[in-house]
């Protein structure tokens, strides 16, 4: 049995129920619906359980047959085929009736959807201290495995288009990262230190692929020596994206790329390489609808933004709603395009989509280790604490941990630590934390530190360096951050503020509250009070939270006060 969900208005983890039976896609009715029957449901379509169920075709009428009717589950079926039901396609209800779903969004461990790829990730090291740490690798290409068969599941190889000789098992995988030039040098050197068994051979993909597991590949039986006698271990060599080049060469180019605006941007993420995906035409931001949205179609977004292929092809708006025109829809790449304006897609009309149907990508990144390079202590979840960075990783020596000065430090250099870390958005940048003193680090080892809010690292911020310069050496007053995977973003509704601007001449006489908010330019308080007038600019505003967050005032309802001018 094939399960999905459908219908409008949704999220992509509830919905109309509709299963697929004797060849044919068909309803579910409503009739004696418990929610023990929704927990099967929606452990069918790969939740942990339901939180609810609707009834009176919630999410629209169905079309075709109604299959089930007057379902009686006891909470603990594998299949909904196992409940008691009046039969397969004996049923007297209409499409009135039709059953939806709300499933927990919480996927079952191990679930394959068809819009996933699970990845494990391995770092292919040449030659290489593995106690050094993993910052100081140039290379930023990321080898990871999907789920291939469970008998030969260590094989694993660097992602590579084209044909690949031989593969070794995931102890053996051998991958050189630097400059194509001399490359196989090392690997000789390495190769030759240790037996290799190859387990994976005649690796044939067309390009198109999202992963090497969806390749046509063979596997030898048995760890034998003498298999790939012709060949050698594969070896690849990535090019890193813009946001991940090190050498002068490569920024030049970034720095070229970023004076053509760029038509494809990501927004909503909490990490790099993950967002709602938006598309730029006729000079105007605007999102992409999830119809027939799919893994080869995110991957080329992927590709095209400098990352590697998409592990997730996201729907129902689950990196936020955007704001502004959908621009497309049904969009269907074949994976080899170099940008998603060159893939067949439907304009879209305004009854076609909501911004509820949103789509977005979780795109594979390469491993920098950079999370290595920072810790939180003392707070009373991992999501929040006193920041400690780790010094002198890069000469050889062991690490050295340490606190970073509090003066200067804001929400820009949170919201740096907090990606850095793996953890999402910045909720606060704290300047004092003597309430998470908790660990044995008293020593300051980062003063200075000043970021735009974009950098993957506070490495790449600006900071004193070695020459620390720190008026309050003090843990008390050492850098803390609250982190939150999820965040408000406040957008200014523009047209309306040109739709609604005027002049308007006012009294003085009229103006007291709006002097005393410090509404007036300050030449207001040379006036002849309360004679005269002030020339204002007024218009009307609306602020959109197009996040994944509620908006909440810094200040609490409790300690808000009524104000006479408003």
């Amino acid at each position: 049995l094939k399960f999905r969900l459908a219908g409008y208005p949704r999220k992509h983890n509830e919905g109309r129920v509709e299963v697929f039976y004797n060849d044919e896609w068909g309803t579910i009715c409503d009739d004696d619906f418990t929610l023990a029957n929704a927990h099967v449901l929606c452990r069918h379509l790969g939740f942990v359980a339901a939180t609810g169920w609707a009834h009176s075709a919630k999410y629209g009428k169905g079309v075709g047959r109604i299959w089930l009717d007057n379902v009686n589950c006891a909470g603990g079926e594998k299949s909904i085929g196992d409940c008691k039901h009046r039969g397969w396609g004996n049923s007297d209800c209409s499409h009135e009736e039709d059953a939806g779903v709300i499933c927990k969004d919480e996927r079952i461990p191990g679930f394959k959807d068809s819009n996933v790829i699970e990845v494990r990730k391995l770092l292919a090291r040449v030659g290489r201290d593995p106690t050094e740490p993993a910052a100081r690798s140039p290379a930023v290409g990321q080898p990871s495995l999907a789920s291939i068969p469970p008998n030969s599941r260590e094989a694993a190889s660097p992602l590579h288009t084209g044909r690949l000789p031989c593969v070794g098992p995931g102890d053996s995988v051998v991958g050189c990262a630097g400059p194509v030039s001399g490359l196989l040098s090392p690997c000789r050197l390495f190769t030759e230190r240790q037996q290799l068994n190859y387990r994976l051979h005649s690796v044939s993909c067309t390009g198109t692929e999202v992963h090497l597991s969806m390749c046509t590949f063979e596997f030898y039986q048995g760890n034998t020596s003498a298999a790939c006698r012709a060949g050698m271990p594969t070896v690849v060599s990535c090019v890193p994206g813009p946001l991940f080049a090190t050498g002068n060469g490569h920024k030049k180019k970034q720095r070229q790329q970023q004076q053509g605006q760029p038509r494809i941007r990501l927004k909503g993420g909490a990490k790099v390489g993950e967002g709602r995906v938006e598309v730029l035409k006729s000079s105007e931001w605007g999102t992409i609808c999830d119809d027939r949205w799919n893994l080869l179609s995110a991957s080329v977004v992927c590709r095209e933004l400098g990352f590697g292929s998409a592990k997730e092809a996201l729907t129902g708006a689950r990196m936020g709603q955007g704001t502004g025109p959908i621009h497309i829809n049904e969009v269907q790449c074949l994976g080899t395009e170099k940008s998603l304006w060159s893939c067949p897609f439907k304009n879209i009309t305004q009854e076609d989509c909501k911004h509820t149907e949103d789509a977005a990508v979780r795109c594979n990144i390469p491993y920098m280790g950079y999370e290595n390079l920072i810790r939180l202590s003392g707070g009373r979840s991992r999501f929040e604490g006193r920041v400690e960075v780790a010094v002198g990783a890069g000469d050889g020596d062991q690490p050295r941990w340490g606190l970073v000065c509090s003066e200067g430090w804001g929400t820009l250099e949170a919201m740096v630590a907090c990606r850095q870390l793996g953890l999402g958005f910045a909720n606060h940048g704290l300047q004092e934390t003597w309430y998470w003193d908790a660990s044995n680090v008293t020593e300051m080892v980062l003063s200075g530190v000043k970021c735009a809010g974009h950098e993957m690292s506070l490495s790449h911020c600006q900071h004193h360096g070695t020459s620390l310069n720190c008026r309050n050496t003090g843990t008390r007053f050492a850098a803390g951050v609250i982190c939150s995977e999820t965040a408000s973003a406040l957008l200014l509704h523009a047209p309306l503020v040109q739709e609604t601007a005027y002049i308007e001449d006012r009294p003085l006489h009229m103006l007291y509250c709006a002097a005393e908010e410090n509404c007036l330019s300050s030449s207001a308080r040379q006036a002849n009070w309360p004679y005269g007038h002030r020339r204002l600019l007024r218009f009307s505003s609306q602020i959109h939270n197009n996040g994944r967050a509620d908006f909440r005032p810094k200040a609490g309802r409790h300690s808000w006060v009524w104000h006479e001018c408003h």
